[in-house]
């Protein structure tokens, strides 16, 4: 497939390119960052907010040769005030959809979180159709992006994959990291999966590694192709060398972990 990946650069991104080249995918780079040493394929440095800079990406695409489908990590990271957040991941998400009807590329999977759901206090296994509860403004522009791609999925036949990314780390380091861990191998599993997979529609799947204490329910991403690897528990011993904390149990409390306590706590707009 011929994949362009928003956000190439980041932590996720570098990954994902590089497990994508390995198993033969063509994969076009695009972030605000320039090209990072030793990416082999086109590289266009661009706000994907800007609509305008993202249609002339597809314009160039187009006219050599097309794209297949496009997987969207690029996002503010962390917590930031409710219009930052939208800009960030529901206005590019809006311009890189808008881009794809244009140029009649069908499919999309996007970097979620699992703080879309972070709200959600722990008890049972949380299925993928859990109902929103956002635990910060970030999850709230989660939530936004994903009900964007179902409106393009119902409005054009859009083939889109949210993926709800729990703890991408080389390795857990927190109990709560026992059961969210996403590892490197795996995210790109999961991408690829999500990438070639028949008729998916709209779907959300969680986005954690086959981890023997998982909070989130593994079925849905299981239905669509992927099959995670690794399993955190090999990492237990060493994250339990140390005697549990009050920070453990707080983060016990709800799926989303630490995003739920007051330090996150701010005003959705910043005044002057």
């Amino acid at each position: 497939m011929r994949v362009l990946v928003i956000g190439a650069a980041g932590s996720i991104g570098t990954v994902v390119c590089a497990g994508l080249v390995d198993r033969g995918h063509e994969v076009i780079g695009l972030d605000m960052a320039a090209e990072p040493e030793g990416f082999t394929g086109p590289w266009f440095t661009v706000d994907c907010a800007d609509p305008d800079a993202v249609a002339a990406v597809f314009d160039r695409l187009e006219s050599s040769g097309g794209l297949d489908a496009v997987v969207h990590l690029a996002s503010i990271p962390h917590e930031a005030s409710l219009p930052t957040i939208l800009e960030s991941h529901v206005h590019t998400t809006g311009a890189l959809l808008d881009a794809m009807v244009e140029h009649q590329v069908s499919r999309i999977v996007f970097a979620s979180s699992n703080h879309a759901v972070g709200r959600t206090p722990r008890a049972d296994l949380v299925p993928a159709d859990a109902p929103p509860r956002p635990d910060t403004s970030y999850g709230v522009g989660k939530v936004a992006a994903e009900a964007v791609l179902r409106l393009y999925a119902d409005r054009y036949g859009i083939d889109a994959v949210a993926t709800r990314i729990g703890s991408f780390l080389p390795q857990p380091e927190t109990r709560r990291q026992l059961s969210t861990w996403l590892s490197h191998d795996d995210a790109v599993r999961m991408v690829e999966a999500c990438l070639t997979t028949p008729d998916p529609g709209f779907a959300q799947i969680f986005g954690i590694s086959a981890n023997t204490r998982a909070w989130w329910d593994l079925a849905p991403g299981r239905a669509l192709g992927y099959e995670p690897q690794d399993d955190a528990e090999a990492y237990a011993a060493q994250v339990e060398a140390t005697p549990e904390a009050e920070s453990d149990r707080v983060e016990a409390a709800h799926v989303g972990g630490p995003f739920v306590t007051e330090e996150f706590y701010r005003p959705a707009l910043d005044r002057g």
